[in-house]
């Protein structure tokens, strides 16, 4: 039996592939077929309750640093729209785009806080900002591109098993501490390793080995207790109960002065004693003039966030994407609950914001930069179909043993059938 190969006709003409240019509505349309809808309406309805929160807490800050009573207000309407177009901006890039651009943005923050010791401006006994032309604070810019570039690093693992990957990540993350306590900046270097130990969790490592990067970490804070002043001032005044003059103490007493449902907009009376209202206590603002059932919503709010991102990133199959996906998340959920705990008096005090609700130039950009980057990762294709749970698949493999390229001979047996 003799194989005939199919021949195209004599009177058959070949056309080459024509590349196809994409107009801004055809890529509006696939963008939005493909973005996360729920997450991007959760986010802007986050900020939307933000922006009511500012109001409320405007004229406190303005008492305090002696401006018209809405001049924060206003400038936070500013920051907010800016942050949603960069937001939108960046969520229309791909995957590849999105990890070089995190890479990038990681070197040149690292870069920057290298300067911030010796060229930063201080305030409040704290050296964490840069002077070009607008405040910067490169530590918030440096959150994401850190998420990026781990999951960089930790999903080399899958080209070579045999790189030192955990060493790399581990490294990295000690530069990045080293250089926010040189500020001092505990609550950010405390945000980082959150990020880094969950990167490092979902990279399949074997357990003995997190249990002594945990064991380390102990070792860390312990030290840094007895090696700054501030931290150990903080912590001290955290578990010996602190007076009726600190912060964290104001700021729960202002959070529970309004019940359940509040005092109403504008009629908070604490609020005016309370420092850094519009910043790292704006969510004791919330629960004076609107209640503790508004508290309960903002943290649900960011609860449904981070269900949402890690529903989207179960069936991943990318290990970049996945754990790039997981660390901004981490990221994004670590820093609300830390800030929303403060409040509450059940975290020392870490001069940190609330993510999308919080007053800030810097904050506010790196934080609608961030949730760009993780609409930008999660989005998918509706129309094609994964096969592979790829993050039930990947604890698996971590109970296992396995490295996260490796099969089970269960798995190669369906394979080869």
């Amino acid at each position: 039996m003799t194989s005939v190969s199919a021949r195209p006709r004599s009177d058959a003409k070949f056309h080459a592939p024509v590349p196809v240019r994409r107009g801004w509505g055809d890529r509006l349309r696939v963008w939005w077929r493909e973005i996360d809808k729920w997450l991007l309406g959760l986010v802007l309805l986050l900020m939307a309750l933000g922006t009511i929160a500012l109001a409320a807490a405007s004229p406190a800050a303005g008492e305090q640093y002696k401006v018209a009573d809405f001049a924060f207000f206003q400038k936070h309407i500013i920051f907010q729209i800016s942050g949603i177009g960069l937001m939108i901006t960046v969520s229309f890039i791909s995957r590849e785009d999105a990890r070089r651009i995190g890479i990038l943005m990681a070197a040149v923050m690292l870069f920057l806080l290298l300067l911030v010791p010796i060229l930063g401006e201080e305030r409040n006994g704290a050296r964490r900002w840069l002077d070009v032309g607008m405040s910067l604070q490169p530590s918030e810019f440096l959150k994401p591109g850190f998420a990026i570039l781990l999951a960089w690093i930790l999903s080399w693992r899958l080209r070579d098993p045999g790189l030192p990957v955990l060493s790399y990540a581990t490294l990295t993350m000690a530069l990045v501490g080293a250089l926010l306590m040189l500020q001092p900046n505990l609550g950010d270097a405390i945000l980082f390793g959150g990020v880094w130990f969950v990167l490092v969790l979902l990279s399949g490592v074997a357990l003995q080995r997190i249990g002594l990067l945990m064991a380390g970490g102990v070792a860390a804070l312990t030290a840094t207790y007895f090696l700054y002043d501030n931290a150990r001032n903080r912590i001290d005044s955290f578990f010996g109960g602190g007076t009726a003059f600190d912060q964290v103490d104001l700021a729960q007493r202002t959070l529970l002065n309004g019940g359940w449902t509040g005092s109403g907009l504008w009629l908070g009376t604490r609020k005016m004693n309370l420092p850094e209202a519009h910043t790292d206590y704006i969510f004791s603002v919330i629960g004076e003039e609107f209640g503790l059932l508004a508290c309960a919503l903002i943290l649900l709010l960011f609860l449904a966030i981070i269900i949402r991102a890690l529903v989207r990133l179960v069936d991943e199959e990318n290990l970049f994407a996945l754990l790039a996906g997981a660390g901004l998340t981490a990221q994004i959920g670590g820093q609300a609950f830390i800030n929303m705990m403060v409040n509450l008096q059940l975290f020392p005090s870490k001069g940190m914001t609330l993510p999308l609700i919080s007053y800030g130039g810097s904050s506010t950009l790196a934080v609608c930069f961030t949730i760009g980057l993780l609409l930008a990762i999660t989005r998918r294709n509706p129309f094609l179909n994964r096969d592979r749970p790829g993050l039930t698949s990947l604890f698996e493999r971590s109970e296992i043993g396995q490295r996260p390229n490796e099969q089970r001979p269960s798995d190669q047996k369906e394979d080869r059938a």
